[in-house]
């Protein structure tokens, strides 16, 4: 199988390695000259480590649709849509998508499949697959054990990619068609480990940080629900899984930004300093904004925003959600 990779950032190399390693051929292209020319040299760009000479690059993306049926999407969210309109324009039969970015669309609230959809002609569209779950690049890229997940709403297509991505050695796959609440599950888990990392610069302890988690999953799945996916979801490898391992770990760009914001700085001061997209930022703007349109209860979600973007003390923010009305505790 030929997989063409667009972006050729931690995760997208990694995978690039991930698919070489099961014996596919793979074609990547990104935009930064510079990730190109060290994939070229048999450098990661961004781990210090080599990858394989089978991995081909490419100076653009009409290369990438041209010679690939899947094509592997690793951009920051904010690229998506302008990604996608460059791919449709070249676009010449059927394609499958498989995306592993993990994001909501601030003032849209659109999921990635959503966008795909709204900007790939109908044609051409040959389905949709996401690959998600608790996994740093960092560790995937030296070979160490993770589980996956893949969901499309075509089973017998998510059980496809299932063989194209599973290596017995370290990687297992497992399948599911509720891509709603995978892709949620994914993209709400980066505004808790924002949290988590704010916790952790205040110093507030491990108590904090396990209440947080487990308070997280609840608005998780509650995001879950509204957009249509199965609540069950959250709970699994997509939801509770890819949570703690981005909640706990300086691996996470979501949970080092977060423990800068507890150690004072500003969002805008973070940003000039992390050369990689922070997606639980806009996350926050996202589900903070449906949260308040549609009445649902995300308290974390929703501190987080009036923290970052209304410059509330942080120390206001959660003795806002200490001082709210005592309660019963539901899985709710």
């Amino acid at each position: 199988m030929k997989i063409g990779i667009i972006g050729a950032g931690a995760w997208g190399a990694t995978l690039a390695q991930v698919l070489v390693d099961n014996n596919h051929q793979v074609v990547v292209y990104d935009n930064n000259k510079q990730n190109i020319e060290k994939i070229n040299m048999q450098q990661h760009p961004f781990f210090d480590c080599k990858i394989s000479s089978e991995i081909k690059t490419v100076n653009t993306i009409k290369e990438i649709t041209d010679q690939a049926d899947y094509v592997l999407l690793a951009v920051p969210t904010k690229a998506i849509r302008t990604i996608l309109e460059e791919i449709n324009k070249n676009l010449n039969r059927k394609t499958v998508f498989i995306c592993v970015s993990k994001g909501i669309e601030p003032k849209t609230g659109l999921r990635i499949s959503e966008i795909v959809k709204e900007i790939v002609k109908e044609e051409y569209y040959g389905g949709y697959v996401v690959l998600t779950g608790p996994s740093h690049a960092e560790e995937v890229i030296l070979r160490k054990l993770t589980l996956l997940t893949v969901a499309s709403e075509d089973e017998k297509l998510a059980k496809k990619l299932q063989k194209v991505f599973s290596n017995e050695n370290y990687l297992r796959v497992y399948t599911t068609t509720d891509v709603i609440g995978a892709e949620v599950g994914g993209a709400t888990k980066n505004g808790i480990a924002i949290v988590s990392g704010i916790i952790t610069g205040l110093d507030l302890g491990e108590n904090a940080r396990a209440a947080l988690i487990t308070r997280g999953i609840l608005e998780i799945a509650r995001v879950v629900e509204f957009y249509g996916g199965t609540k069950d979801t959250a709970f699994g490898l997509t939801g509770v899984g890819d949570l703690i391992v981005t909640a706990s770990s300086e691996h996470s760009r979501n949970f080092r930004a977060g423990k800068k914001i507890g150690l004072g700085k500003t969002i805008e001061e973070i940003y000039a300093e992390e050369p990689q997209t922070i997606e639980g930022v806009r996350v926050i703007e996202a589900l903070h904004d449906i949260s308040v349109k549609n009445n649902i209860y995300l308290p974390i979600i929703n501190a987080a925003y009036e923290v970052i973007f209304e410059k509330v003390p942080i120390k206001e923010a959660i003795a806002k959600i200490l001082s709210a009305k005592l309660k019963e505790e539901k899985i709710e």
